[in-house]
């Protein structure tokens, strides 16, 4: 790796590290205004956290060697061999990826958890529970890659910005802490406990905030997909990075319009009336670019298209479904990153194309989607059976280290704040009060200024004594300060 490729990684590692931003005002504008702060903190302890967590372990057992499950190579464990730009850059932007695996949680399970529990589970998914999946999947000794000496079912998972490995880890983090963690109060039952006719809507707090998310952080997934190249100067580098560009932006455009046309139609059908929501485009966006980034450097622009659409769809339904459980998603964090996710790796399974894959993966790779082994004749679906036990992997593994980390933090009480901190807002009860500041302008100071002109209307110029009748009107609000 050359200089231009450390800067290339380096751009794009900073435009990942900068969807920071982006989650941060999208979960701040989906929430309550009560909760704003709270959000927005746990934003940040994601990225605290997952640097110090992906620092001291995670990077070492995600990307050293000695062993097809976890990596233990000795100078990666607090960077102590790291010795040039090369072995740093490509920890700041794998760091860069954990950290957008852990803020996926935040979202789902805002507006009701404790910060101090948040912060203990951002430590541990950049950790150990996150680099164990990228080990298994984006590692050559892992047992699922595909440049292993031995690819499981002869090509290995292929998931090429992490479809699988970034976002159904934290999307499946999500469900099982939304699950444990229990609905927000007044979401599904009433004050007594009785279930609702119909679940109770919180509003989002600022559409305009949740709009800025969305596109921050479709302008960073550029630098996720095209920049999972992880270089630039090679022969097939810009190629590459340039078909997961275009990709990533058709699969979000065709997402953002299907999930918005899906839900309109549920609303002509059952009311009557044909309503556009604009939340449905943009939850429905990011989940096409999503649904597009493990696949984005081997498929065709059509299957792009195809796979944004079908996308919306998932995220549309998947939304409902969660309802329908009494799963409670404060921002739809799990139908968006795991339901899409999911689909992205199957995705890869059906629709690589056998061009497009040797170029990104090299000519080794032998098996393709089974979409055109189905076209040639063939029932070669050794590719989509390796897409779905690493589906099956990732689920298996986050349920048995999540499920007992998130149940212990519960049983203890360290887990969920108090009923009347969650009544109150998370910003009063824990944050040194609101986001927002509610408090009204001075009222004399009001009455004196609407005094104040309308004397000016009556009198532009001084009077004969050279005095300015505004000053009558300050001067009792003066003394009165002093």
């Amino acid at each position: 790796m050359d200089n231009v490729d450390v800067f290339y990684s380096l751009w794009a590692g900073a435009m990942v590290f900068g969807m920071q931003c982006g989650f941060a005002m999208l979960c701040a504008g989906s929430l309550r205004q009560k909760n704003a702060k709270n959000i927005m903190l746990q934003n940040i302890l994601d990225a605290c956290g997952g640097a110090i967590g992906f620092f001291i372990c995670g990077y070492a057992f995600a990307f050293g060697t000695g062993g097809s499950f976890i990596g233990s190579t000795e100078g990666y464990f607090a960077l102590s061999g790291l010795v040039d730009g090369t072995d740093y850059i490509d920890f700041f932007f794998q760091f860069a990826f954990a950290a957008s695996a852990a803020t996926i949680v935040a979202g789902t399970i805002a507006e009701r958890c404790k910060m101090a529990a948040y912060f203990c589970y951002a430590l541990a998914l950049t950790a150990f529970v996150y680099p164990v999946v990228a080990h298994a999947i984006w590692n050559g000794d892992g047992f699922l890659s595909t440049s292993s000496d031995d690819p499981f079912r002869g090509v290995g998972m292929i998931d090429f910005a992490g479809s699988g490995v970034v976002h159904m880890t934290g999307g499946m983090c999500a469900l099982i802490g939304a699950i444990i963690l229990g609905p927000r109060i007044g979401r599904f039952h009433d004050s007594n406990g009785n279930l609702l006719d119909e679940p109770a809507t919180f509003q989002p707090h600022s559409v305009a905030l949740q709009c800025l998310g969305t596109f921050i952080l479709w302008f960073g997934w550029y630098g996720f997909n095209a920049g999972s190249t992880l270089g630039i100067s090679g022969d097939n580098d810009g190629h590459i990075a340039a078909l997961a560009a275009v990709n990533t932006t058709l699969s979000g455009a065709a997402a953002a319009v299907s999930a918005m046309f899906l839900d309109s139609l549920f609303g002509y059908i059952y009311e009557g009336e044909v309503q556009y929501d604009l939340t449905m485009a943009m939850n429905g966006g990011l989940a096409g670019l999503v649904g597009v980034t493990g696949s984005c450097a081997v498929i065709e622009p059509w299957a792009g298209l195809i796979i944004g659409i079908v996308s919306g769809f998932i995220y549309c339904l998947g939304s409902g479904l969660l309802i329908k459980l009494k799963i409670d998603d404060s921002v739809d964090g799990v139908p968006v990153h795991l339901f899409a996710g999911m689909w992205g790796c199957i995705a890869t399974g059906i629709f690589a194309e056998p061009v497009r894959t040797r170029i990104a993966y090299g000519e080794t790779i032998n098996h393709f989607g089974w979409f055109y082994s189905w076209g040639n004749g063939s029932g070669d679906a050794n590719l989509l059976l390796a897409e779905i036990c690493g589906i099956l992997f990732i689920v298996g593994w986050t349920c048995v280290t999540m499920v007992p980390f998130f149940s212990i933090l519960n049983f203890l009480g360290f887990f969920r704040t108090t009923p009347l901190e969650e009544i109150a807002g998370m910003d009063v009860s824990r944050h040194k009060g609101s986001a927002y500041d509610y408090s009204e302008p001075d009222k004399e100071a009001i009455d004196a200024l609407e005094t104040s002109r309308s004397q000016h209307k009556q009198q532009h110029d001084l009077d004969s004594s050279g005095r300015n009748p505004q000053n009558d009107n300050i001067e009792p609000l003066i003394n009165r300060d002093v």
